[in-house]
């Protein structure tokens, strides 16, 4: 059986072997691939392994030797699944991977806004310490997370946990989610719609998939009911945010901060209007990337192709 990787570099960049995939058959693996170099790669491959590299109907349709894709991710918006369908090719994804990666990674981001740990050791650094007339000092406000709202869109597995973790903090917990079912058991915790959590959260933590319905849902007027001393965490996908009206109220200083691992077109464009905001953290879409996560990621995408192999696909979308 024929495998190949379109885009393998990021999962393994020397530290992830591909051995549990070796083993299940011919395996090739490219750190990346343009798009005029899809086909060709593609050609002949019976399991296609993808990240980011985008597969439409038009390149299915040409491929007809593919009788499955497995996605690299848990988002699996690259791969035209309706056109797979029709082709009979199945689809699968790795859909718990990276839950508490992400999660950790959305605090990480949360207590840098709240505290500006490395713009302070960068300052001590340059000699302000030193030559500072007092014990201490500090250039923004420091934020105690005690006591304050986090606002969770999108109540998954990620938002679950994400939430746990802010309970742990003394957090209250508001979450909107389209499935208000089994509500955690720690108190205080709302189910709210998306509207009231804007406007209620001192923190909101995207945690959604992206879709057509909500592409741009966070615009001019939602961030207008955020609080003006509120920060806007997005580890899930850059399109849910409209850039240009973030970058304007964190400019005006509608809203306190905001920190974002994802951006509409990535790698980032140099005139994303987001690197030049006030207060704004940007991180390289590695919220997924810590090593344990990969190596689950790597685990299971080779389980998804075993259970294709056997008659008995697990993880489909398609």
């Amino acid at each position: 059986m024929k495998i190949v990787v379109l885009d393998g570099k990021t999962l393994n960049p020397g530290d992830n072997p591909w051995e549990a995939v070796e083993r299940l058959g011919e395996l090739t693996v490219y750190d990346r691939t343009a798009s005029d170099e899809i086909l060709q790669r593609a050609a002949g491959a019976e399991v296609l392994l993808t990240n980011k590299t985008p597969l439409s109907g038009e390149m299915l349709e040409q491929l007809g030797d593919l009788g499955f894709i497995s996605v690299l991710a848990t988002g699996y918006n690259v791969v035209d699944v309706e056109a797979a369908g029709r082709r009979g090719v199945v689809v699968s994804n790795v859909p718990i991977y990276a839950t508490d990666s992400v999660a950790q990674f959305t605090f990480a981001m949360l207590l840098e806004l709240a505290h500006h740990v490395g713009s302070h050791d960068e300052a001590v650094k340059a000699g302000r310490w030193t030559d500072s007339p007092d014990f201490c000092f500090w250039d923004s406000p420091l934020v105690e997370l005690a006591g304050r709202k986090m606002g969770i869109v999108g109540f998954g597995r990620i938002g679950r946990r994400v939430g746990e973790l802010a309970h742990a903090f003394g957090m209250e917990v508001l979450a909107a989610d389209v499935n208000q079912a089994n509500p955690p058991e720690y108190e205080p915790f709302q189910w709210v719609e998306v509207e009231e959590l804007f406007a209620a959260a001192d923190v909101v933590s995207l945690h959604c998939p992206q879709t057509a319905d909500n592409v741009g849902m966070v615009n001019r007027e939602l961030l207008g009911r955020m609080k003006p001393n509120a920060f806007l965490i997005n580890n899930s996908r850059g399109g849910l945010i409209v850039e240009a009206d973030l970058a304007e109220s964190l400019d005006a200083g509608r809203i306190a901060g905001a920190a974002l691992d994802v951006v509409s077109t990535e790698p980032i464009s140099p005139d994303n209007p987001l690197l030049s905001a006030k207060n704004c953290l940007i991180t390289p879409h590695i919220a997924w990337a810590a090593l344990a996560a990969r190596q689950r990621l790597m685990q299971t995408t080779a389980e998804n192709i075993a259970a294709f192999t056997a008659g008995k696909p697990i993880n489909v979308v398609s």
